[in-house]
């Protein structure tokens, strides 16, 4: 199992200190730094920010959202980011969620799991350089019908082909990561959980005739180095509370339906109703310990240690990790002690 490190979303006044976690997480020799994007900084500018200040590390949008770009604005700047990195980036991709699709992106959150798949489709080839010629239900290229000509990608990518991954919760879009894709973004993975999910991705394997060896299960996840386990899950409450209760709708909330799933349904529609009525703090409170230890590495060197091994027995085969502290020395420490002991059980 591998090591990655999760930064989120840049411009929250803590900049500097995301930098220094990928240079920290670089230099430690973690496989992969990844950055997110929602409706503030966009991942591709972190990214080659961060590939230029680094030397070995993987760079990864975690994710690009489809509705943001067209499949060929996706193509041009993995190309790009893949060359100026030379050959160190991993494409990540999400749907977004309603709320933000069509609220900020203007764009009907319509089919994703067919959108999802003719994007994917469209990016593989323009970065293949084939001349882009696409006729999909969602996606038609050339225009029908107008000037527009068929046309290739100038840049060359380092690799012949670049990892994609996809950020998948419900059981389809799991099925259509393991068709589709290199690799499966996860939230709030649990190993007790995670037969049910990779069986599934196994199923989308098998339709594209492959297996699941070689396919990468990255999950984030939260490390609180802290021997107590209930105070190490006071810094991470809030972060669950934000998904389970406040990202999305009511009525279509895809984090709160993946709590459901795994067995905290009563829990997460308290979660839900205190979040939705601006309660944060006890929206916080109200998110189980059990949910929260289930889904993060918390405690001591030790007990931390025992629950990597669960995650890599459960198929895991990137762990990124969010650390979560009240300082940078803190975060970096983390980061180090995780390090430490993954070289521990090489």
């Amino acid at each position: 199992m591998k090591l990655g490190v999760n930064l989120g979303y840049w411009g929250a006044g803590n900049d500097a200190d995301n930098l220094a976690l990928a240079r920290e997480a670089d230099r430690l020799g973690y496989a992969v730094c990844w950055a997110a994007e929602a409706y503030g900084s966009d991942a591709a500018t972190v990214l080659s920010w961060v590939a230029a200040q680094t030397e070995r590390i993987d760079v990864g949008s975690a994710v690009f959202q489809i509705p943001a770009r067209t499949p060929a604005m996706t193509a041009m700047t993995a190309a790009t980011l893949d060359s100026l990195s030379g050959g160190r980036f991993r494409l990540g991709l999400g749907v977004s969620g309603p709320q933000v699709s069509e609220g900020w992106h203007g764009v009907r959150f319509q089919a994703p799991l067919g959108r999802t798949r003719e994007y994917v489709e469209i990016v593989n080839l323009a970065l293949a350089r084939k001349r882009l010629e696409y006729q999909g239900k969602h996606f038609q290229l050339p225009l029908p019908d107008g000037p527009g000509k068929r046309i290739q990608l100038t840049v060359h990518p380092v690799r012949e082909h670049i990892p994609v991954y996809l950020a998948a919760v419900g059981p389809k879009n799991l099925e259509l990561a393991g068709e589709i894709a290199d690799g499966w973004l996860a939230v709030f993975f649990s190993p007790a959980f995670a037969h049910e999910q990779l069986a599934t991705i196994a199923a989308g394997r098998a339709k594209a005739g492959k297996a699941l060896d070689g396919f990468d299960v990255v999950p984030t996840v939260p490390i609180v180095v802290d021997e107590d386990v209930e105070r190490a899950a006071e810094l991470v409450r809030w972060y669950a509370a934000l998904y389970i209760g406040g990202m999305g709708s009511r009525e279509q909330n895809f984090y709160n339906q993946l709590a459901c799933r795994m067995g905290f349904e009563r829990e997460a529609e308290r979660v839900q109703e205190l979040y939705l009525a601006r309660e944060h703090r006890n929206a916080a409170a109200a998110v189980p310990l059990e949910f929260v230890d289930a889904t993060c590495l918390l405690g001591s060197p030790e007990r931390i240690a025992r629950r990597m091994k669960e995650f890599e027995a459960a198929g895991v085969t990137t762990l990124s990790l969010s650390p979560f502290a009240a300082t940078l020395d803190e975060r970096l420490a983390a980061l180090g002690t995780a390090a430490r002991l993954v070289d521990a059980e090489a």
